[in-house]
């Protein structure tokens, strides 16, 4: 995989040596030495990256989603489609399945990778459709005593007016009243992009965890440029401002747990980066489950009215 972000500059010269040295069959000993430097700047850059850099790597085409994960994390996976009420929303994927034998219910945005797959996911920003179908999902789970497990990675939800008119700021509220009170043990991951209420409705559980190189936001550092200096050319200010990348919102208490990343970012090795993930869904589940439920759902809700407390 290639260096392709405008930080990665200097990796992508020296990735270009690295071939050329390789095609003209030079020396392994110096093609070894080359790439042994790539790795070692490769996280030396990764490890001072800025916000709007970070925002970057969270928004790669080639940043593993929901299905990817699945393939990884879930065995006997079996996707429910449908709200009950209008149609079925492929921008949010969910259904039960099984995670080292035990049975979960998973729920995660999911985008595409070229035009086609990204109509068909409507660019992983949900209709009202998709958060309803989340709440059966939910409710589904709550029933049967599944643990739930939300992928976060969406833009945001769809601003549209067919959405705004089928209510979509409605199902967004059930969604996370639904989260906050559902009577099972719950985790969420933001493994991208975490945008605005379209993110927010999946990602109120018990336990929220973040890749490390992926933001959560009330609106994108566009449109806060946009809205706070008329200019979304300042985005990077932007995003530096609002505090939106992983180790920013575990020192304000936001976030539980971040979870490393392969050097370079996820999308340069997807299984690597969901065997790091399943580890910490497995150690979160572990803890939740050892908590009796009346006593689980006083944390969620205490744990959300502690954000944002002054003073």
């Amino acid at each position: 995989m290639t260096f392709d972000l405008e930080f990665e500059a200097p990796l992508r010269i020296l990735d270009a040596d690295l071939t050329k040295l390789r095609r003209s069959g030079g020396e392994e000993d110096q093609a070894d030495a080359l790439e042994q430097e790539i790795n070692a700047k490769t996280a030396d850059l990764y490890s001072h990256l800025s916000a709007w850099q970070t925002v970057q790597v969270a928004r790669h085409k080639s940043r593993p989603y929901t299905l990817d994960y699945v393939k990884w994390l879930l065995t006997d996976f079996v996707e429910l489609h449908g709200d009950r009420r209008f149609g079925d929303d492929r921008a949010i994927l969910g259904g039960p399945a099984l995670l080292d034998g035990s049975p979960v219910m998973l729920v995660g945005h999911q985008k595409g990778r070229d035009t086609k797959s990204n109509l068909d996911h409507n660019f992983g920003m949900p209709n009202p459709e998709g958060y309803r179908k989340a709440v059966r999902l939910f409710r589904q789970a709550e029933k049967f005593g599944m643990p739930i497990i939300t992928l976060v990675d969406t833009p945001g939800a769809n601003p549209s007016l067919p959405a705004e008119e089928r209510g979509q700021a409605q199902a967004i509220a059930e969604c996370i009243a639904v989260m906050l009170s559902v009577r099972t043990p719950t985790v969420s991951v933001i493994t991208g992009e975490g945008g605005s209420g379209g993110a927010l409705a999946i990602a109120v559980p018990d336990r929220l965890l973040m890749l490390e190189y992926s933001v959560f936001t009330v609106a994108s550092p566009e449109a806060a440029a946009s809205i706070l200096w008329r200019d979304s050319g300042q985005a990077a200010e932007a995003a530096a401002a609002m505090k939106i990348t992983a180790h920013d919102l575990i020192q304000l208490g936001i976030v539980d747990r971040i979870i490393s990343e392969p050097a370079g970012g996820a999308h340069r090795d997807h299984h690597k980066a969901a065997t790091l993930l399943r580890s910490a869904i497995q150690a979160e589940l572990a803890e939740l489950g050892a908590v009796p439920i009346d006593e689980l759902i006083q944390n969620r809700h205490e744990k959300y009215r502690r954000i944002g407390a002054v003073g």
